[in-house]
Parts: structure tokens; sequence; C-alpha cells
């Protein structure tokens, strides 16, 4: 094996690389980590996660100084925890496979580490981008919208949020718990350090063409869209929640205003109309929030998002049998609004001298029935995705 000195301990730092059909750049990649391991005399090895290879990236990987291991799952976030797992290395160094990276700028990375950061993120706008290296929708437009997101969102200081040259300490790796197998996996190592408030870095490096005859894997509408999927999802306070409760919001003052026949300017020419038009706000908002909680219980569930304790403790009052109790007040709410109002027509022969009037506390029946059924399925859900966190005694 063609690596750095190594002790008895073991290395220090670990190489890893996912591979798929990389037979035309695997070994070039390999001794340019070679050059960077006796440059700076690290205690080093390095690791190739193959994921299915059919060119024999394998076999020439091998027999350039790599430890070879093979990954049946496809896809690159299960070739690079693949490869963590079985690295003996403190300090983890990614990297594709592609040549894309200059290897021998990973010292800018392990130097962050050494110096205290859990993650030291590769920098390609901070570095350089060759010619040819990065297409004209990814640079100005993928790359940039992503990592604002989620810069803004996860409040993480990452200005190239998909730079594929990283390092991060073992123990990092080992508190994140990362679980997704795609593409997205590059922004759930980010975000997950972000909510876990771990250390992160940055240094420059360098993005050159890379040096395959073929198209790349990643697929940039495909692959973008799952990023951006992943970051929406861990999110949806500002995804779903808030939009949720606007909708809602609007919806209520509209009911309101229905309801007290308040003059709205004649935008609306009719109170029953804005009792409609609210009682569809109110639906689509409630549904809304009732989804995000979904989503984020989901997150939490599957340990894909940020930690909430308070949403954990809710496990222990938010319970099945309340939340069906809660709905079913409301649609027997809404039912004895809407009888009530059946009965009154009948008794003025079914032709009322305010039909308009007549109409408002059916809406509003109609409504609270809508609510209530939401909060009863929405019960249903929440009770099913928690059952987890309450079997593992983190609820009542």
């Amino acid at each position: 094996m063609h690596n750095g000195d190594v002790t008895a301990a073991g290395p220090e730092v670990s190489f890893v690389l996912p591979c798929l059909n990389e037979a035309e750049t695997i070994e070039a990649c390999i001794r340019e980590i070679q050059e960077c391991i006796a440059a700076h005399g690290l205690a080093a090895e390095i690791v190739v996660a193959d994921n299915g290879s059919s060119d024999g990236s394998d076999r020439l990987a091998a027999a350039a100084g790599a430890r070879v291991i093979h990954v049946p799952e496809r896809g690159y976030g299960s070739a690079l925890m693949a490869g963590f797992e079985a690295a003996r290395g403190r300090l983890l160094v990614m990297g594709d496979a592609d040549l894309s990276y200059d290897f021998r700028e990973a010292p800018r990375l392990l130097e962050k580490l050494r110096a205290g950061a859990d993650l030291a993120m590769g920098s390609r706008f901070a570095g350089r981008i060759e010619p040819g290296a990065m297409p004209f929708l990814h640079r100005y437009l993928g790359n940039p919208v992503l990592s604002f997101l989620g810069r803004r969102i996860f409040r993480v200081p990452v200005s190239d949020f998909h730079c594929g040259l990283r390092a991060l300490t073992r123990e990092a790796y080992q508190v994140m718990g990362l679980r997704t197998t795609g593409m997205e996996f590059a922004s759930e190592i980010v975000v997950k350090a972000g909510v876990r408030r771990l250390s992160i870095a940055e240094a420059p490096v360098t993005l050159r063409p890379d040096g395959r005859g073929r198209p790349p894997h990643l697929q940039t509408w495909h692959d973008g869209w799952r990023h951006l999927r992943f970051l929406l999802t861990l999110s949806p306070r500002w995804t779903l929640m808030a939009p949720g409760a606007l909708l809602a919001a609007i919806g209520v003052v509209l009911m309101v205003l229905g309801q007290l026949g308040i003059a709205d300017g004649g935008v609306f020419v009719r109170d029953v109309n804005r009792m409609l038009i609210g009682s569809l706000l109110i639906t689509v908002g409630y549904g809304t929030i009732t989804t995000a909680f979904a989503m984020r219980i989901f997150a939490l569930v599957e340990e894909l998002g940020p930690p909430a304790p308070r949403l954990e403790r809710s496990f222990a009052f938010l319970t099945l049998e309340r939340g069906i109790a809660l709905g079913a007040l409301c649609v027997l709410g809404g039912v004895a609004l809407i009888v009530g109002q059946l009965v009154s027509w009948s008794r003025a022969g079914w032709e009322p001298d305010d039909s308009a009037a007549m109409l408002k506390p059916t809406v509003l029946g109609a409504t609270l029935v809508a609510v209530g059924v939401q909060t009863v399925l929405a019960s249903f859900v929440y009770s099913m995705l928690g059952i987890r966190r309450r079997d593992g005694g983190s609820a009542a």
C-alpha cells in the first residue's frame, strides 16, 4: 500500500474517494494524493469506495496503492458513508475521483481541522474555477442559489455548499448521523454540521475540468432539484408553516368581515363571497401547517433535520386521543351549525328573505368540519411518525 508512514495506532488522515466507473482518472487522483502525502509527511491512507464499477476502476485503484472497499448500495452518499466507516483515520478527506479537484490542496483543509474546526469546506468561489470546469448554470444559478438558501435557512457560514473537496473529523461524522444516500448527501453534511453547532471553516480550492471522456454522473436539473428539495424539506417553518399561517390568518379576517357584514370597498360584492374565500384560505392554510408539522416530525424521527426539543416534549401531551377529541369537537360544532341552518331554512319554507345571511352559518360550519377532519387525520399521521420517539423514551 503506497500510503504515508502509518503509525501503530493507525493513520491520522484518510482520503476517501467514491468511485463509479472512473477508470480514466482514478489512478491520477491516487497519484496526486500520494504526492500530497509525501510532500507533507502525512500518516495517511487512501480508501476508494467502489460503487459497482464495471470498467475495472476497482482493480486500477488497488494496483495504484489504494485500499478498495465494495459498496453494493448505489449512490454518492452510500459510497461515502461506507468509505468513512471503513476509514481508520481521525481526519477524513473526501473528494471526487474525476480529477476535478487537486488533492494536493487538501492540507489547507487539514490545517483548519487541526486548528479546531469540525468541518473544513473547500470553496471554489473563494478559490479558482478554471475555464470549462463548471457549466454556466451551475456557476451563476444553481450553486449560488442553493448556497444562499442554505446560509439563510440554516445560518451556516459556507460560501460553496456543494464543493466536493472537504474534510471533517471522525467525531464530527459520528455526531452528524448522516442518512441520505444520493447527491443530497453533500448538502446534508453542511446542514447537519450547522444545526449541531459544529465548527465550520472554509479554505479556497481549485476546480478543474474533469478528466473523463464521458458525461458526469451529476444531472443538472435532477440533482439540483434533489438538493433544493432536501433543503426545503428540512425547513418547513419557512416553506410551509409561514405561508400556511399567512393564508389561514387572511382567511380568518375574511370570515370575520363576512360574518359582521363590514363593507370592503366592493372587492367582494357579497358577504358570503368573502366567507367562502376565507373558508378556502383557512382550509388550505391549515392543511399546509399540518403538513409542515408532519415533515418536521419525520425529519426528527429519521434524524435528518436539526434537534427540536419543544417538538419532542409535545409528544407528551399532543396524543392521538387528544387530537381526535379536538377534531371531533370542531366537526360536531360545524355539524350543529349546518343542521341548525337547515332547520331554519325548513321553517322558512326554503325561501328565506336574506339568503346570504342564511348561508353564513353554513359556510362557517363547513369550515369547522373541514378543519376538524384535518385535525383527526393529522393526529393519526403524527402518532404514527412519533411512535419511534415515544418508544425510545423521548416522551411519555
